[in-house]
């Protein structure tokens, strides 16, 4: 008995110590994803989008670059075989999640855009099921079901009528339709080049982004220069790149591989509490009382839905 205690004593503050790792974890990364979106809302329109989408991706996939030379180096990623599907993931989950995003902050605020990309889950599990990859139960229906409505209150502001009348309305539905790009990215993403790390593949797929936002940012460039190449736009390009870029990629990663991707996946849950916290301190936009019943829908739907 006497030779067992010190067993005992130690597991117990390791295990809280993973804890408390993996709790500051999902609040550090939920933070920085968030950060983009309040980044949109605080912008306004004042950096011209598709530059601000072109540089972020730019510095993130140079910052990944080591990862991804090496894997390519390795043979894990076959470049060959997967230029295309590369592309594709860049298209869907960088360019149409990017510039897109930044012109709907002008109209929207960040918790709509938070709450709007919660349902990213659903919209993969509908697509899984179309394409026969997964069948849907009835708590999955469910689920479903309370999470569209959710989003549903919340793009409509309780009012139907709003969806054709109010310009915010029109800034959501141009977040619906990124996030159904970032939906077909996680799709995808997982099926190219599987052996590589996630840092490897998100380096091609944010250099892919890149260039597809490249020429309406030349046109930016060309037509607009003092709005791209100025000290608020700089620090613009630096802080989308490195914060829900870099780090979030990064941290994110790490979650993966330090917890598992099940847990890791909590982030989904997480981010837009944090987007409504910082959009509360940072923009003055607190959250209101629908945000609440439709984020609980939302929330509520996609864990439903989650569930086998």
């Amino acid at each position: 008995m006497d030779a067992e205690l010190p067993k005992a004593q130690v597991s117990r503050p390791a295990k809280g110590w993973e804890d408390a790792v993996a709790l500051t974890g999902f609040i550090l990364v939920a933070v920085g994803q968030a950060s983009n979106q309040v980044l949109a809302r605080g912008l306004a329109g004042s950096v011209p989008p598709f530059s601000l989408a072109f540089f972020r991706w730019t510095f993130i996939a140079i910052g990944l670059a080591p990862f991804a030379i090496a894997a390519i180096r390795d043979g894990k990623i076959p470049l060959a075989q997967n230029l295309w599907p590369i592309l594709a993931a860049g298209f869907l989950g960088m360019f149409r999640c990017g510039a897109p995003v930044y012109i709907a902050g002008i109209t929207t605020t960040a918790i709509h855009i938070a709450l709007i990309f919660a349902l990213s889950p659903i919209m993969v599990l509908l697509i899984s099921a179309a394409l026969g990859i997964e069948h849907i139960g009835p708590l999955q229906w469910l689920g479903t079901a309370l999470a569209l409505g959710g989003a549903l209150l919340i793009v409509s502001g309780g009012h139907l009528g709003t969806l054709t009348q109010s310009s915010a309305a029109w800034g959501d539905l141009l977040v619906v339709c990124a996030m159904l790009g970032w939906s077909g990215y996680t799709l995808l993403q997982s099926r190219v080049a599987p052996r590589a790390s996630l840092l490897a593949r998100v380096s091609l797929f944010s250099a892919a982004g890149a260039l597809c936002s490249l020429p309406p940012a030349l046109q930016e460039m060309w037509a607009i220069p003092a709005e791209v190449f100025n000290t608020r736009a700089f620090e613009a390009y630096v802080f989308a790149g490195l914060v829900p870029g870099l780090i979030a990629y990064a941290g994110f990663a790490w979650l993966g591989a330090r917890f598992g991707s099940v847990r890791s996946s909590l982030v989904l849950y997480v981010a837009p509490i944090a987007s409504a916290f910082l959009s509360w301190i940072v923009l003055g936009e607190p959250p209101k009382l629908i945000h609440l019943v439709g984020g609980l829908l939302i929330l509520g739907g996609v864990w439903a839905s989650l569930r086998k």
